[in-house]
């Protein structure tokens, strides 16, 4: 699996990109995921890597589902699946009208 080398997200600047450059491919992605970093950037630009702190991550092995989190799944018909639909997810992501001014969620490489 890809590691995210293009920065040291506990050195990300408080108001500049981490990184800037590089492929929006599928392992890239989630290599920054995984750091807690994410792509925002306008169009006709090069790719921002942003590490914003504090910046929410979860990790599964710190995830604890309480009796009450399960009791509201299941009486709201919920479920929960990793890793399932991720180009569905990033092509729709890429459709959503965005005024031009915040660029885009994600485009096509």
């Amino acid at each position: 699996m890809q590691e995210w080398n293009r920065g040291d997200p506990s050195k990300a600047p408080a108001r500049a990109p981490l990184a800037r450059g590089g492929k929006l491919d599928a392992p890239n992605l989630i290599a920054a995921y995984r750091a807690g970093i994410f792509p925002w950037y306008s169009t006709g630009e090069p790719v921002k890597w942003w590490c914003p702190d504090p910046r929410f991550v979860m990790r599964p092995a710190d995830f604890r589902l309480t009796d009450s989190l399960k009791k509201t799944m299941r009486k709201k018909g919920w479920s929960v699946t990793f890793d399932q639909q991720f180009e569905t997810v990033m092509r729709r992501c890429s459709e959503v009208p965005r005024p031009a001014k915040m660029g885009p969620g994600s485009t096509r490489t």
